[in-house]
């Protein structure tokens, strides 16, 4: 019984350190896959002399890593200014008139920019909800409130809300609620999340607002 105990014990030590390095290093070869795709290209067309400089750079673990993290600051540097933001502008001019090409690339630019936002109210508060039944209740979280035709048949009242499977978040349902049938938390979106990943077991602590029972 004792060895039982202590092999449990160990594994929840271990088992969030295991996952947190495997997600890592899966990321990290991700990056450096397409790092190594983006330099086959170069040396496709690159002069004969150049081959071992990219070799070199090809087998440098987590260059793909450096290099995407520093496309994305220089980026974000840029269209931080008026120049950059008119760049932007011609970037979606040409992206949405190619056929076929913009109604993926408009769709994901959409979700994008309303998830990532910092004006956005995706994503920014935790809701209980009874799902998938009257009295079975779940976690939420709020992604806005319906709108165009969809608005005009429900009413203003309403919310819309993403309901997360466990213990894998990314997959879940999107409902569309009277404000009055989900209940607004205090608990922060990490907690919320922490709380549906480890199916209830990691409970967030109660807050003053919170009734005891």
């Amino acid at each position: 019984m004792h060895i039982k105990k202590y092999l449990l014990t160990g594994l929840l030590v271990w088992l969030p350190l295991a996952i947190t390095i495997w997600v890592l290093l899966w990321l990290v070869g991700l990056l450096d896959a397409v790092f190594g795709g983006l330099l086959t290209g170069v040396a496709a067309v690159a002069p004969v002399s150049s081959g071992d400089v990219i070799e070199r750079l090809r087998h440098i673990p987590g260059l793909g890593v450096v290099l995407v993290f520093s496309v994305l600051l220089v980026t974000g540097a840029l269209v931080s200014n008026v120049a950059g933001r008119w760049w932007i502008k011609q970037w979606d001019k040409l992206f949405t008139n190619i056929p076929v090409f913009k109604s993926i690339y408009n769709s994901v630019k959409k979700v994008s920019d309303t998830l990532f936002s910092s004006n956005g109210n995706a994503f920014r508060t935790a809701l209980l909800v009874q799902y998938p039944r009257a009295g079975a209740w779940t976690i939420a979280f709020q992604t806005g409130t319906p709108g165009g035709e969809v608005a005009a048949h429900l009413g203003n009242d309403w919310v819309s809300v993403y309901v997360p499977t466990t213990p894998n978040p990314t997959s879940g349902f999107f409902l569309m609620l009277p404000r009055t049938d989900v209940i607004e938390l205090k608990m922060s979106v990490d907690e919320a999340l922490t709380y549906v990943i480890s199916m209830g077991s990691v409970a967030p602590a109660p807050t003053a607002e919170t009734p005891l029972k």
